[in-house]
């Protein structure tokens, strides 16, 4: 008997070989038709899968990327800060200086013939010269009774009663001054804003006079009440070219000062100027020639006599008197 008729029918006729799996452990790669395990392709496949997740990843961003929004915001609000302050600093800040305080002068002495002094001392002139509204100008002495100033509509300011927290500047009241009008100045640093001292301001503009030469009525280019602190006396009165310092209020004293020194030097009359008669004390020449600088000392020397006036023998200086309206 051969041997393949002992083999049992059931049984193929040839066993193929099966070959050991060949993944390592843990791996769980595909087969192929003849069962053999497909290597590398799922590695590669795992490695680029890998490498995508590497290339794809978020990355992560830094703290000015992740608070970008914040930090704009902070940077906006300290500029608008700024600004602000900015803004409030120009505000306040001022937009002159005084390079000297001028001294109060010791009281008039009477003069030879016994009669008193003029009112007020003499400043020197600062020229007058016009600049536009908020140009910086510095003056050599304060408080200013000349100077460089405003045009319009930077001055002449408006003649009222300018109390402790309204602001003014000299640049614009000294441009009263150049028309003739009086400025009165007190200061709150040296105790000039108390209650009596304020009323007393207020009904001295109510019942201010017209000017005693071009009788303008109060309000038009004068008075200006106001207060300034760059002067060495709580009150001081001001015409062009002179000043009258006080200690105390004294309203009566500047009504003296207004009537009998106003309207003779400023240099743009508001109406055609009478030949002056002379103050004590003050040259007897006409406004037109009047030296910046006057003197307390009696000018002997005779004044040319007015054209409309005719030949006469007596001197041509007339008595002492005040101007009057005209």
């Amino acid at each position: 008997m051969s041997t393949e008729r002992s083999r049992p029918a059931s049984q193929p006729a040839s066993t193929p070989t099966t070959r050991p799996p060949t993944t390592r452990p843990g791996e769980t790669g595909s087969t192929g038709p003849d069962g053999e395990t497909r290597r590398g392709r799922r590695e590669r496949e795992r490695a680029r899968d890998r490498s995508k997740a590497r290339t794809y990843a978020p990355r992560r961003r830094s703290f000015l990327e992740r608070h970008r929004g914040e930090i704009l915001g902070l940077v906006a609000l300290a500029a608008i800060v700024l600004a602000g302050g900015f803004v409030v600093v120009q505000a306040n800040s001022k937009t002159y200086a005084c390079t000297t305080l001028t001294e109060p002068a010791p009281a008039a002495t009477p003069l030879a013939n016994g009669s008193p002094g003029p009112l007020g001392q003499v400043q020197p002139d600062m020229g007058r010269g016009h600049i536009l509204s908020p140009e910086f100008q510095r003056y050599t002495s304060c408080p200013p009774a000349s100077g460089i100033h405003y045009a319009p509509p930077g001055g002449p300011i408006t003649a009222r009663y300018y109390g402790p927290d309204d602001a003014t500047v000299p640049q614009g009241w000294i441009h009263n001054l150049e028309h003739g009008g009086l400025v009165i100045l007190y200061s709150c640093d040296k105790g000039a804003c108390d209650d009596a001292t304020q009323q007393q301001l207020q009904d001295l503009f109510k019942t201010f006079p017209n000017s005693p030469v071009c009788n303008i009525p109060r309000g038009n280019v004068g008075p200006v009440i106001a207060r300034f602190e760059e002067m060495k006396t709580p009150i001081a009165a001001l015409l062009w070219g002179r000043v009258l310092f006080q200690q105390k209020l004294d309203p009566q004293q500047i009504l003296d000062f207004f009537n009998t020194q106003a309207e003779l030097k400023n240099p743009e009359p508001q109406c055609v100027q009478p030949t002056p008669s002379p103050v004590p004390g003050e040259s007897t020449a006409p406004i037109e020639s009047a030296a910046p600088t006057e003197t307390a000392v009696p000018d002997t020397s005779a004044a040319p006599a007015s054209p409309a006036a005719s030949p006469s023998t007596e001197p041509s200086v007339s008595p002492a008197a005040s101007p009057g309206p005209s």
